[in-house]
């Protein structure tokens, strides 16, 4: 099954095997195409069936990270076109993760950028009443009726810039609590007109981006989505396990190509990557520089380190993750579902595909360690050897630093 090609719209995999998306720090600079390429051009040579290009901003501002590429113009999409080329040159499909960070855009913390903030952050409601002592000072802009509609033609406007530079496909970030996901959520959302409510009215905007996009760049072109299912404090409203199947249909409904549940907190936290403590945020010499150059207050960085630290304690390892929500939702649809979340060896990638539990299976931050990784799980010969899920690299990603792997273990291995 593993070896088997499948066709997303159209779209053809040579196998079953996909990249993750994770940010590679690519920037949005003239050699934003050359460090993709230093990739993912490996990762295909390797035999990977699929890459999917980590989340890149359709705005200027709206940013996670200084390394976010952002792809709001025409001409930083065909800018990308180069690299698209040489990943099909070895023969793997790529598709492009459009996201917004919403109120989680690094104009909201980060302080250089912060300062030069050309608008206020966009929000699906007015913040939380649990995140305002956070968000003080911070001008934060609830997105109107007609606002809504613009940010789902931007979204199909990129995805129409995306096929013309030769990507295969494009996916929602519409998880880890960004823009997309906060619309979804009964946490952040609170709105009161066709956008909120029910789940329905709640997830109606993905509705009105494939609607978009297949006006814009084609019914014919590949839209897949993720769907979360969410964790919450106490009392807090969250999306369920039940609500995130019924969008599971819904997203089918709606003509979106594919699909990957996954489960996420409310809170951009590491629960969407199990493993250690990303301690390198206070501990990786460059990684502390960097962090008090984001955010010279001693309290901000209190905030956040104390936030690191309790996800990476809450969301401890565990392999295959989200095993239960991909094969429910493989028995609630007929598109494509995609598997992702701590899958490392060639065993649970076989075992996934053999019981009909998904359709593809995905691994990510094994490759910033490993960029070779999928010619081994391709022979069937064990799994990552160097990853140890640590999420030391977590806040590289955050940072804007480059996207490889900062376990002092694994790099005294590689030696």
């Amino acid at each position: 099954m593993l070896h088997t090609s499948i066709d997303i719209n159209g779209a053809r995999i040579r196998n079953r095997l996909y990249r993750a998306p994770v940010l590679e720090g690519a920037g949005s600079g003239p050699d934003a195409a050359e460090v993709y390429a230093r990739h993912f051009v490996e990762n295909a040579r390797a035999g990977v069936g699929l890459i999917i290009q980590g989340s890149s901003c359709v705005y200027d501002e709206g940013r996670t990270s200084p390394g976010m590429t952002v792809v709001s113009t025409r001409e930083a999409v065909l800018g990308l076109a180069p690299m698209v080329d040489a990943v099909h040159r070895e023969g793997a499909a790529i598709f492009l993760q459009l996201g917004h960070g919403g109120i989680f855009a690094m104009e909201a913390w980060h302080e250089p950028y912060a300062s030069q903030r050309k608008g206020p952050l966009l929000a699906a409601s007015p913040i939380p009443w649990l995140l305002r002592p956070a968000f003080f000072g911070v001008p934060v802009h609830v997105l109107t009726t007609e606002e809504v509609r613009n940010v789902a033609a931007r979204f199909a406007q990129v995805a129409a810039w995306a096929r013309e530079a030769g990507y295969d496909g494009v996916e929602l970030g519409s998880a880890n609590a960004k823009l997309l996901d906060q619309f979804l959520s009964p946490f952040y959302n609170h709105r009161t007109d066709e956008f909120g409510g029910s789940l329905e009215a709640r997830a109606r905007i993905l509705g009105l981006i494939r609607e978009q996009v297949s006006a814009r760049a084609g019914a014919d072109y590949p839209c897949t989505v993720k769907v979360p299912v969410e964790t919450a404090p106490p009392l807090g409203a969250r999306t369920t396990r039940e609500q995130a199947m019924r969008l599971c249909t819904l997203v089918e409904e709606w003509g979106f190509d594919a699909v990957t549940p996954v489960e996420v907190s409310v809170f951009p936290d590491t629960t969407l990557s199990r493993g250690g403590v990303p301690s390198s945020l206070w501990r990786q010499p460059a990684m502390r520089r960097r962090f008090r150059a984001a955010a010279p207050s001693r309290i901000r960085r209190g905030v956040i380190a104390a936030g690191s630290w309790v996800g990476g304690r809450r969301a401890q390892f565990r392999p295959v993750w989200n095993r239960s929500l991909f094969s429910a939702a493989k028995r609630r649809v007929a598109i494509p579902v995609l598997a992702v979340g701590g899958i490392r060896t060639a065993a649970e990638v076989n075992a996934i595909l053999d019981r009909g539990d998904a359709d593809l299976v995905g691994l990510g931050r094994p490759f910033y360690a490993e960029p070779d990784l999928a010619a081994r799980i391709l022979r069937g010969d064990g799994g990552p050897r160097l990853c140890r899920s640590s999420n030391l690299c977590i806040p590289a990603q955050m940072l804007g630093m480059r996207g490889v792997c900062y376990n002092p273990e694994v790099k005294a291995r590689r030696r």
